[in-house]
């Protein structure tokens, strides 16, 4: 459960850096990859 909040955090903290609409494309696309990388270690 950490994990995830830990994840979503960081999701947050990515989101609010991005400067363009690539940038969140990007930021996203990160976040949905570290989401899986927890989800596949359960």
């Amino acid at each position: 459960m950490k994990r995830i909040v830990f994840a979503l955090a960081a999701v947050v903290v990515l989101l609010a850096g991005c400067n363009t609409v690539a940038g969140i494309g990007k930021d996203v696309q990160r976040a949905g990859e570290a989401v899986e990388d927890v989800a596949k270690k359960k």
